[in-house]
């Protein structure tokens, strides 16, 4: 009979007696310690991008009520509640997201 050839991971090359654990794919391998490298560079990078993100800043509801000036004529009431819903709207989009949050 034809010995049977290890397996081993496809990114760092290990065979699965030297990693705790091997999860296959179509044809290809990846062990535990490949998966955590991935995620650490994953995590990197969102953190870079969620920096990114929080350089900008956000218009005021009184900066975005005097864009609203310049094509809305009247309806202050409007504008204003507008601007405030506007405003509280760009702060959740920016804000880090809570997982732990249950909503019911």
């Amino acid at each position: 009979m034809a010995k049977k050839e290890k397996l081993h991971c496809s990114f760092c090359g290990k065979t699965q007696d030297e990693v705790q654990k091997l999860i296959a794919g179509p044809s290809v391998y990846i062990c535990n310690e490949c998966v955590d490298l991935c995620n650490e560079i994953l995590e990197e990078e969102m953190k870079a991008e969620s920096k990114g993100s929080s350089d900008k800043t956000l218009p005021t509801p009184a900066e975005i009520h005097a864009m609203l000036d310049e094509y809305v004529i009247g309806q202050e009431r409007a504008k204003k509640i507008l601007s405030v819903a506007v405003h509280n709207h760009y702060k959740r989009i920016y804000s880090p997201l809570k997982d732990d949050i249950d909503i019911q």
